[in-house]
């Protein structure tokens, strides 16, 4: 292969539109704007979800519920993710951000019951599903609420 002979697929270099540059050039006049209307002026632009003075979606479909702004999040980590752990560990907040199961340390943890495990482990966090409980202590491994 040799830089010289190097060549552009057909397509992938497009020419920049140039308007406003006379009638000559095919894009002159009213630039591809069209005559007339909001969009055609300078700085005509509309926001997002304005729908010409109707009264727009968001506020037409009713409201519901509530979101609230303090909730907690939790990172939820099923059992099957816990085999990358060695038997006999503790698999505490630290441990899981060490594995990369876990990014926040100020996220609260739940842990799940999909999948299975099969190390004994003494698991540290802050919630379990009842089969997740169920599954680390068939193995072998004890449960810690923090």
């Amino acid at each position: 292969m040799i830089l010289g002979n190097l060549k552009v697929p057909t397509g992938a270099m497009k020419r920049k539109k140039i308007v406003g540059r006379g009638d000559g050039s095919g894009h002159g006049k009213t630039a591809c704007r069209g005559s007339k209307g909001q969009r055609s002026r300078s700085g005509g632009k509309v926001r997002r979800g304005f729908e010409g003075g109707q009264m727009p979606l968001y506020r037409r479909v009713p409201k519901r519920g509530f979101t609230s702004r303090s909730r907690e999040k939790i990172v939820v980590i099923n059992v099957e993710k816990l085999n990358c752990f060695k038997g006999g560990s503790v698999v505490s907040l630290e441990h899981l951000i060490e594995k990369g199961l876990l990014k926040s340390q100020n996220a609260l943890i739940k842990i799940l019951g999909r999948g299975e495990l099969k190390k004994e482990l003494k698991v540290k966090v802050h919630s379990f599903s009842k089969g997740a409980t169920q599954k680390i202590t068939d193995a072998g491994g004890t449960v810690e609420v923090i």
